[in-house]
């Protein structure tokens, strides 16, 4: 009786490893920071250049991953796009994106915050359905994407840029909102050439 109970829990374990062996980065990292802040408010060591709230740090793990969403998802619209105007976009968002991150990388540092280093396993899964498509297809789910994920963006640097707790994270939000807004204006533009209709503010169905 005791070996069959030993075994069912390795079975368990097993079986347990295959489900959940798939780490998420965004999490581990809001997790990290979460628990560094608190630690470090506890004992009162929170330094001027560290003095981030926790809303501040996950602002900056949420940045990162959608710019690493943004930059994958322009390199997969270069391969698998039908048109030659998406595959421009795409790659003017690889390059736009790659700068952003690197901007929130150096801003980390300067913050001690950590960030993930991929994607969520959600934004993931986004990624490989869309993956899936060719052509016209691929041309208009990506778009939409991106339409979406530019609004979702907007609303996100906005609310840091006059809500952040920390100055610089503020200012940072205040400048990379103008290069949202013209990305979004490009995928719009986009959205017309595709005959998709467009309503502003509204989340368009992938």
């Amino acid at each position: 009786m005791k070996n069959i109970f030993i075994f069912s829990l390795g079975l368990l374990s097993i079986l347990a490893g295959c489900h959940g062996g798939a780490s998420d980065s965004v999490k581990k990292a809001r997790d990290s920071n979460a628990a560094r802040i608190d630690s470090q408010t506890a004992m009162g060591h929170l330094s001027d250049t560290g003095k981030l709230s926790k809303s501040d740090a996950d602002f900056l793990v949420d940045a990162s991953s959608r710019a690493m969403k943004e930059m994958e998802l322009g390199q997969v619209a270069q391969t698998h796009s039908s048109s030659q105007r998406i595959k421009s976009f795409g790659a003017m968002m690889v390059k736009s994106h790659k700068e952003g991150i690197e901007e929130i990388r150096n801003l980390a540092v300067r913050k001690h915050v950590t960030l993930p280093d991929s994607v969520s396993l959600r934004q993931e899964k986004e990624i490989n359905k869309l993956k899936k498509k060719e052509g016209d297809d691929f041309d208009k789910a990506y778009i939409k994407m991106t339409v979406n994920d530019h609004k979702a963006d907007i609303k996100e640097f906005e609310k840091q840029a006059s809500d952040g707790s920390d100055s610089i994270t503020r200012v940072f939000a205040s400048l990379r909102l103008q290069m949202l807004r013209r990305g979004l204006d490009s995928a719009n533009s986009l959205m017309n050439m595709l005959g998709l209709n467009y309503v502003r503010g509204v989340p368009i169905p992938h």
